[in-house]
């Protein structure tokens, strides 16, 4: 189901939300996203609540996100990034076809 969303600068964003992840739990996360203030905010909680691991890997995620946006091949971000091509693909696909969130962070944290 697409929807349109009004991004908190008066935006609209054009997406697909999972109505599966709408819930109470999910809800209360991304107010605690939306809260935070700085990057030092961000570490702290972002600290608390993942793994090292998980961080890297959200990262990870988001770098070949941007690789792929500039035009990168899957063996130029595979190299710079260490992603597994799974990984790759799975970005790639959610570029195209997703929910357009990566899009906006792109888009927004230039």
């Amino acid at each position: 189901m697409h929807r349109l969303l009004l991004g908190g600068g008066g935006g609209v964003v054009r997406g697909a939300m999972n109505v599966k992840l709408k819930n109470q739990e999910n809800d209360m996360l991304v107010r605690a996203l939306l809260s935070l203030k700085t990057e030092d905010e961000c570490y702290a909680f972002l600290e608390d609540i993942l793994t090292i691991s998980e961080l890297k890997s959200i990262a990870q995620r988001l770098m070949v996100a941007r690789m792929l946006d500039q035009g990168k091949t899957y063996d130029e971000v595979e190299k710079a990034t260490g992603a597994s091509s799974a990984t790759i693909s799975r970005v790639k696909r959610c570029l195209g076809f997703g929910a357009d969130g990566y899009r906006l962070v792109l888009d927004r944290a230039q």
